[in-house]
């Protein structure tokens, strides 16, 4: 798939504006896709950074497919901190003729870039493209777990059309379909329906409350390390600090809770694309929320240069195993502890038929405090719902 061919080369101005000499700034040190004739080798490269100027379908938000361009320049003016990652910015996928032909050109780019284990950082946009950000995983034939940054749960209605408010409810009822998990991060209550909750909960997805995230941010980083996709919208972020959107409130996230998520999804040896949406420049004071994404952009790459490589796999002896009997449950609960980063994994794959489909999800992260609550003879919820999704 020559993907070249989607793409716009970044403006010259842009990159001559922040690249000074002697300067070690993001736009002295990564490659820059800016001559029409001369698009990079993909292959070469740990990170893509890309834009999609589209917005067609964003809900109270539109001016979105402007924002790639504004990220960029407040990205390329940080300092870069990384010899050792290896990062291309390949410019932005042009408007299609119709927002299909957007979804067409983004899921192409995804899967191509996956296929060659470069990752994806897609700068939206609205967030209905985490739909072509997911149909690129059919392509590849993967099962994958989405996360969702969102105060919102973006299920819409059945007769609604695929926009930024229904992706999620159109990503389930796909066919075929490859979404193993779907995580909610900073749902707020009084946005959502009640019937919606319950739905969630049947579906065996996990939904998140925002006050239950912020009263413990480090309990975010097993929710995201379970990711294969995360999905930011950016109105997860009160307005004080992300006043760029035109659905911003003043509940949610803070800026540094917004870059901790980050930097927990670049550490996730399992997350393989990410993308950032519904930030608005018609709204953008100062250009703040233009500066939260690139600042998010750097604390995921800084996650990603200390990534640890403790994904856990059968047979590994890089982990020490501890087995918890409950009274009246016949299964035993496994729990996993890296002996390199000192973190928790819960191992459902013993005792199951190998199953080349399922392997990347027996093994599902928690915490220490779910190994001390099945010690006490609780089932923690985790073990419970993934078990349930494998029987």
């Amino acid at each position: 798939m020559e993907i070249n061919l989607f793409f716009e080369p970044v403006n010259e101005q842009i990159i001559d504006k922040y690249r000074e000499t002697g300067q070690k700034r993001v736009a002295d040190l990564i490659e820059i896709y800016s001559q029409k004739d001369h698009f990079p080798d993909i292959s070469q490269f740990q990170l893509a950074i890309f834009g999609v100027c589209e917005d067609r379908q964003a809900i109270n938000n539109e001016g979105s497919a402007h924002t790639p361009d504004i990220v960029r320049e407040q990205w390329y003016k940080l300092y870069h901190h990384w010899p050792n990652v290896k990062i291309v910015d390949l410019g932005n996928i042009r408007q299609g003729h119709s927002v299909e032909d957007t979804y067409f050109a983004v899921s192409q780019v995804v899967g191509e870039l996956v296929r060659k284990k470069v990752i994806p950082i897609i700068i939206g946009g609205s967030q209905d493209l985490t739909y072509a950000n997911y149909m690129a995983y059919e392509s590849i034939g993967q099962l994958v777990n989405i996360v969702s940054v969102d105060p919102l749960f973006d299920l819409g209605k059945e007769e609604e059309p695929l926009n930024s408010r229904s992706y999620l409810s159109k990503i389930i009822m796909h066919q075929p379909n490859f979404l193993f998990n779907f995580t909610n991060l900073g749902y707020q209550t009084h946005f959502t329906e009640y019937e919606s909750v319950d739905l969630m909960k049947n579906l065996l997805f996990d939904v998140y409350r925002l006050g239950i995230v912020k009263s413990n941010i480090a309990d975010a980083e097993p929710i995201v390390r379970n990711a294969d996709i995360l999905s930011f919208d950016i109105s997860s972020v009160k307005a004080s600090d992300a006043p760029g959107n035109g659905n911003a409130g003043p509940n949610g996230f803070s800026g540094d809770e917004a870059c901790r998520i980050a930097r927990y999804a670049g550490m996730s040896d399992k997350l393989s694309s990410i993308g950032f949406y519904e930030v608005n420049p018609i709204f953008d004071q100062q250009q703040v929320t233009s500066q939260l994404v690139a600042q998010m952009i750097w604390y995921f790459v800084e996650g990603l240069a200390n990534r640890k490589n403790d994904l856990p796999v059968s047979g590994s002896l890089d982990f020490a195993r501890y087995i918890v009997k409950n009274e009246g449950q016949d299964e035993e609960i496994i729990f996993l502890k890296s002996k390199i980063t000192d973190r928790w994994w819960i191992d459902l794959s013993y005792g199951r038929d190998p199953n080349k489909q399922f392997d990347r999800h027996y093994f599902v992260p928690c915490t220490k405090d779910d190994y001390e609550l099945a010690k006490k003879d609780e089932i923690p919820d985790r073990w419970w719902q993934f078990y349930q999704k494998l029987m």
